[in-house]
């Protein structure tokens, strides 16, 4: 099923001339796999392949992820993404990352509450994989607005899928813009006249 798994990994130690007071580590997770559609014309059920495709690659990728990032504990934020080859649709990707058969063998991994924040597109080899990401347990914590984004040479194929977990072990090293309750609140101030 999985041609290869690739881990994309980078460490920040400094942001705007000024180190943070520890480095933030983003991982990324992918499995490049055949599309189980591919050569099929419109199928019209796709759960019997997602029952079968997406726990499989969610055990796989949850465990790439914990082992960059040292354990469950320091996954902080995290999201997912999938790109289909130019032979595929769009659908094809968005079967096996929209589904809690594989999204939450991550969040129950790292004990998250938040839902995965996602992307899912239609590529050729070498496009841009961009994982946005957000706070495990607050989706309104803007410190971990974080994004991850690499590429794979050969991969989609036109017949192939990327599906991909990433993760962070922090915020931005220096967020200085709030949190959306800040904004709720002083919106609500500014609409009352206080």
């Amino acid at each position: 099923m999985i041609r290869k798994l690739v881990r994309h990994l980078e460490d920040s130690f400094s942001e705007g001339g000024k180190d943070g007071p520890v480095p933030v580590r983003m991982v990324a997770a992918a499995a490049v796999i055949r599309n189980p559609w591919a050569g099929r014309g419109f199928v019209e059920d796709l759960r019997p392949e997602i029952m079968t495709v997406a726990p499989e690659l969610g055990r796989r990728l949850v465990a790439a992820v914990l082992e960059a990032c040292g354990s469950a504990e320091r996954v902080e934020a995290y999201g997912k993404a999938a790109v289909v080859g130019t032979g595929g649709e769009i659908e094809h990707a968005s079967a096996l990352i929209h589904t809690l058969r594989f999204g939450n063998l991550y969040r129950e991994a790292v004990g998250g509450k938040s839902y995965l924040s996602f992307t899912n597109k239609r590529g050729g080899a070498g496009c841009a994989i961009a994982i946005p990401m957000m706070h495990k347990l607050d989706e309104g914590k803007r410190s971990h607005y974080l994004t991850v984004e690499f590429s794979i040479n050969d991969a989609p194929g036109p017949d192939e899928i990327v599906v991909a977990l990433g993760a962070a072990t922090g915020g931005r090293l220096h967020p200085r813009i709030g949190d959306r309750y800040q904004d709720m609140q002083e919106m609500a101030a500014e609409r009352s006249g206080a």
